[in-house]
């Protein structure tokens, strides 16, 4: 035994300082994002070039594979529900996933997707998806062999979304958000056909971007994320990445006539920060120290930024701060912004979508990823059909690529399989929210009164303390007692709605 606690404890100081290096790629990742001067990029694409490099050679090293092979037989890898069997059975998967990489494709998509992003920002800010283009292709070409190089029984779209949301299938997916799709498509036309016009044009007055940031630092630190262990900054696209263990970013954007972008951007987003700083730090860089799976992940920042930060009672507490900050706000009465912030209607941009339609988004990115890595779809028509998926699912055509094809930024990062996790989040927000208010009381009470302390730590013990202990399915039964389904989100949208659209 005194053997095999030697043997487990090279394992974890192995990965340990692998975590270094990934993290200190995380900080230039975040600088690239938020500091970086404009003439910097093609050197820092070549510094993340280098720590890729670096960072998958001891992620595919012989010492750590022998580690590996030797304690995967262990006492300690018995259980993986416990912190050891985890950290075994978790960096076995992940070392067999990772080793059919060759250091030369991991070097050349970190570089790509380094130089993508910094042509997609000026690409964005031109308007014009042709300059993105080639930058595209090649991160697409890349994606396939990374697929390839993995392996997969279905589809090789199987082998990217794995990465994200473990275990996952395609197939799978696709069923739980047709079922979603299903249920949707009626409530969004009744809304549409309802008489009631919520006052969205108070949500595009006047809000000065000092006073919204102080307002959004103010509201998310409120809600539990620990300024004294993250920070908020501005960049292109809103995220959250995780420096340290007691060092975690987000970022949002500003818009000094739009509110609601960067308030629930900077509330989605702390949700993030408040799973990564609720993770247990004695772990960090170990499976017993990470998030579960990005649907997991995605499923806490929806669940701030949506269930809580929608609701009566969140503005409640927060709306007469709001009036004094924002002078726009100050002859609105609540039950006119709280109908505003949660009116329901065809938009073109996913983050600034309504909780109804939002996965109608997700559904047609989900889409279209997978007909480019299939080869279905080439990225010189990805505009045409992106407009053409938006007019038929949304009833609406982007009049421009900023406001289309080149919104997001994920494709760039490389990120093709992320997207379906944020559907998968919500469902799972609805669920683990009325599991959290089936063991801890009425929420909204609390909400009014200002106090998040207790379904933070409910998130904090269930949610977030497990890393990996569980898959995302495990977990989600585990503290729910249901598998995953749609039908919590339909029946949280059929009550927020049905009185503001006197449906």
């Amino acid at each position: 035994m005194s053997n095999t606690t030697e043997l487990y404890d090279q394992l974890c100081d192995h990965v340990s300082k692998t975590a270094l290096l990934t993290s200190t790629s995380a900080l230039l990742e975040w600088d690239q994002h938020t500091k970086l001067p404009a003439a910097a990029g093609a050197y820092r694409s070549e510094q993340l070039t280098f720590l890729a490099g670096e960072i998958h050679r001891r992620s595919t090293s012989s010492e750590l594979g022998d580690l590996i092979g030797q304690l995967a037989q262990s006492d300690l890898a018995s259980d993986p529900t416990s912190v050891s069997g985890c950290v075994i059975s978790r960096l076995e998967k992940k070392f067999k996933r990772t080793s059919k990489l060759p250091v030369r494709l991991v070097e050349e998509l970190t570089r790509a997707c380094s130089t993508g992003q910094q042509v997609w920002v000026a690409a964005r800010k031109e308007n014009d998806f042709s300059e993105f283009r080639p930058a595209l292709e090649t991160i697409v070409r890349l994606k396939r062999e990374q697929a390839d190089a993995i392996g997969y029984d279905d589809c090789a779209y199987d082998a990217l979304l794995d990465e994200f949301e473990p275990g996952a299938k395609t197939k799978e997916v696709a069923d739980v958000l047709e079922g979603l799709r299903v249920d949707l498509v009626p409530l969004v036309e009744a809304i549409g056909a309802s008489s009631i016009e919520p006052p969205v044009d108070i949500l595009h007055r006047s809000f000065p971007v000092a006073d919204q940031e102080a307002f959004g630092r103010r509201a998310s630190a409120q809600i539990g994320f620990d300024y004294q262990r993250g920070r908020l900054d501005v960049t292109h696209h809103p995220f959250c990445t995780e420096i340290g263990p007691d060092d975690c970013r987000i970022t949002t954007r500003y818009d000094d006539q739009f509110f609601s972008g960067s308030f629930f951007g900077t509330l989605h987003e702390a949700g993030h920060g408040i799973y990564e700083q609720g993770l247990a730090s004695e772990y960090y860089g170990l499976p017993a120290g990470q998030y579960c799976s990005l649907g997991i992940h995605e499923s806490q920042s929806r669940l701030w930024e949506n269930l809580v930060g929608r609701s009566k009672s969140f503005w409640q507490h927060f709306y007469p701060d709001a009036q004094q900050r924002f002078a726009s706000l100050a002859d609105v009465p609540l039950d006119d912004f709280y109908a505003a912030i949660n009116h329901v209607a065809p938009s073109l941009i996913r983050v600034e979508a309504d909780e109804a339609t939002y996965n109608l988004h997700i559904i047609i990115r989900f889409q279209l990823e997978q007909a480019l890595i299939n080869g279905d779809l080439a990225v010189a028509d990805l505009p045409e059909a992106w407009n053409a998926k938006y007019q038929d699912s949304l009833g609406i055509t982007p009049p421009t690529d900023a406001d289309g094809v080149l919104q997001d930024v994920h494709w760039s990062a490389g990120l093709i399989g992320y997207f379906p996790t944020y559907s998968l989040g919500n469902l799972y927000a609805s669920q683990f929210y009325d599991a959290a208010a089936a063991e801890l009381g009425d929420l909204e009470p609390m909400f009014a009164a200002g106090d998040f302390g207790p379904l933070k730590e409910w998130l904090n013990t269930n949610i977030h303390a497990p890393g990996q202990r569980w898959s995302s399915t495990e977990l989600g039964e585990k503290v729910t007692g249901e598998a995953l389904s749609h039908e919590r989100l339909i029946k949280h949208l059929k009550e927020k709605l049905t009185p503001i659209y006197q449906l």
